[in-house]
Order: C-alpha cells, then structure tokens, then sequence
C-alpha cells in the first residue's frame, strides 16, 4: 500500500503547523469524536449525489449511521476543507467504519458486494 505524498514534518514551520492544527479544530474535533464513538458515519454535505447514494445504500443494507453534513456546494467549503485536511481524503462522503475510512462511495458499494457491511 503506497503512502500519500505529504510534505517532510521538517519543511513546514511552527506557524504553519500552529495554522493547521487549529483550522476549524472544533469540526475536526466535532468529526474525530464522532468516529471514535460510532460503528458508522458518513459524513458528507448537501447536493451532493455521492453523499445521498451511500445514504440510500447504508439504508438499504440496513445499517444504522451516523451522518454529519458540513454545507453544501456554495456554503462550509472551509470546514469540508480541514476535515479533507485531517483524513487525507479529497471526496465527500467518507465512510468510516469501525474507526478506519473506507472512503467514499464507490469503496461502499465494494464493501457490500463483499459482504462486509451488516446491517
């Protein structure tokens, strides 16, 4: 498994750092505990057909979710920002299931063709 290309701890300053690690720290917090305590959530943000297709899958699989949503395509692109941020994941929704993200919906609809989703 390739790790994603993050720039070296020692090329970022402590201001920047600082900068990063507070950008909408009370979301991120908001997101992480979320995780921690839920099997399942989703979080994703409003308009976006992704989002409402793994809704409608977990659903319909019969699993119980928890579902956050940050704005949508005009509103809380900051907040959507410092969670893309946090997990390193570009897309909305992410799935995260049993503490680990799964991804986004396309990794969903493979989790349940395999079975691994339980209602």
């Amino acid at each position: 498994m390739a790790e994603r290309s993050t720039l070296a701890p020692e090329k970022v300053s402590d201001t920047v750092k600082s900068q990063i690690a507070n950008f909408h720290r009370s979301i991120v917090d908001e997101v992480a505990a979320t995780v921690s305590r839920d099997q399942v959530v989703v979080v994703g943000m409003a308009q976006n057909p992704f989002v409402k297709k793994a809704r409608q899958l977990l659903d319909g699989a019969g699993v119980k979710y928890t579902y956050l949503e940050y704005g949508s395509y005009l509103s809380r692109w900051k907040e959507r920002l410092a969670i893309k941020l946090w997990a390193g994941f570009p897309t909305f929704p992410m799935v995260f299931v049993a503490g680990v993200l799964e991804g986004g919906y396309r990794e969903l609809v493979k989790l349940r063709d395999e079975g691994k989703l339980k209602g």
